[in-house]
């Protein structure tokens, strides 16, 4: 009777922790696509910043103020 107990408590300790494993992953790759996403949406604003830089420094040098 005793190892039908510690049988039990060994399954259900691997359910418990297959569903937090499960959970984890997922949660991971739901962040994966997240981040995707939010670099999609930035890399144009990146961009636009990057080239607003440069046009600036490239007046200043003009200019000789750099």
């Amino acid at each position: 009777m005793l190892l039908l107990v510690w049988l039990g408590v060994a399954v259900l300790a691997l359910v418990v922790l297959g569903a937090v494993g499960y959970g984890v992953f997922a949660a991971f790759s739901r962040l994966g696509r997240e981040v995707a996403a939010l670099d999609r949406e930035v890399r144009p604003v990146l961009e636009q910043v990057q080239a607003t830089q440069a046009a600036a420094a490239e007046r200043a040098a003009r200019s000789g103020d750099g």
